[in-house]
C-alpha cells in the first residue's frame, strides 16, 4: 500500500422520511445540517471499516481495521487485515508505518494529498462547506444498504467549467460520493475517484460516539531500528533517518 493510495473524503447524511426516501424530496442543505449536528457534540469517534481498492471497474484489493478521531484534527487508522500496518495523524504530521518493513513515512499534514485527509472533517470543526463547494443527491449511483441516501461533495477548487457538450463534466476527478443513513445520520460509505481511473471505497460500521480514548493513541512514536522517510515535498526522494537520530542521506 503507498500513501498516495489512500483515502480521504467526509461523510454527509439525511433526514428520515417515512416509507421508501424519495430522492427527489430531499434538500441537501437539511442533510448536510444533520450530519453536523450528529458528529459536531462528539470530541471522539470510533468505527469499523472495510477499504476497498478498484481499477478498471475491478477490485484489486480490500483491507480492514478500526478507525479512531479525536479533536481537534487527530486520526488513528489501525489497518489488522490483510496486515497490521498504522496511519496516525496528530494534528501537525501524518505518520504511515509498516511493521513488516521496519519503515515509517511521515509528511506534514497539511501538505499531504492522501485521500482520507478530508475525514479529519470529523475530527474539526464540522463544517462540511470547509471541504464541499457543492453537495449534491446522486440519484445514478445506487446505495450499499436499501434505503440509504447517497451524495456527491464536490470538492473546493475544483474547475466547474470542465464540462462537455451535454453539460456534463467533462472529468470526474475530485468527485466524492457519500452514501449515509437517513434513519440516524450515520456514514455508511465513501466512493473517492481519482482521474486515473482508481477509486478507493471506504465502508463504516458500528460508529461509536464519544469512546473513551486514551490521548497517546493520536501520537506515534517509532519503535527501536524503524527507518524514517520524509515525506516533505522539498525533500524529493524523502530523507531516511531512524529512531536513534538522523542518517547522512539527505542532511
Amino acid at each position: 500500500m503507498t500513501q498516495r493510495l489512500l483515502l480521504t473524503g467526509i461523510g454527509l447524511f439525511g433526514s428520515f422520511l417515512s416509507g421508501a426516501p424519495n430522492l427527489s424530496a430531499q434538500d441537501p442543505s437539511r442533510v448536510i445540517a444533520r450530519f453536523e449536528r450528529a458528529y459536531r457534540s462528539s470530541q471522539t469517534l470510533e468505527a469499523n471499516f472495510l477499504e476497498l481498492y478498484w481499477e478498471g471497474g475491478k477490485q484489486v484489493r480490500a483491507e480492514a481495521g478500526v478507525a479512531y478521531f479525536g479533536r481537534p484534527g487527530k486520526m488513528r487508522w489501525e489497518y489488522r487485515s490483510p496486515e497490521n500496518n498504522l496511519y496516525v495523524i496528530d494534528g501537525k504530521w501524518e505518520w504511515f508505518y509498516v511493521p513488516a518493513d521496519h519503515t515509517a513515512t511521515r509528511i506534514r499534514a497539511k501538505e499531504s494529498s492522501d485521500w482520507r485527509t478530508p475525514l479529519a472533517l470529523l475530527a474539526g470543526q464540522m463544517k462540511v462547506s470547509r471541504i464541499c463547494g457543492r453537495v449534491l443527491l446522486d440519484s445514478t449511483a445506487p446505495p450499499s444498504i436499501p434505503g440509504n441516501l447517497v451524495l456527491r461533495c464536490e470538492l473546493r477548487g475544483n474547475p466547474q467549467d470542465s464540462r462537455g457538450q451535454n453539460g456534463q463534466r467533462a472529468a470526474e476527478d475530485d468527485r466524492v460520493l457519500l452514501e449515509v443513513n437517513p434513519a440516524n445520520g450515520e456514514l455508511a460509505r465513501i466512493i473517492v475517484s481519482d482521474p486515473g481511473g482508481v477509486q478507493v471505497e471506504f465502508r463504516f460500521s458500528n460508529w461509536q460516539f464519544d469512546p473513551r480514548l486514551d490521548g497517546k493513541m493520536f501520537r506515534f512514536a517509532p519503535p527501536k531500528g524503524v527507518a524514517i522517510v520524509d515525506g516533505d515535498f522539498a525533500a524529493p526522494g524523502g530523507v531516511a533517518e531512524d529512531n536513534r537520530g538522523p542518517a547522512a542521506k539527505g542532511r
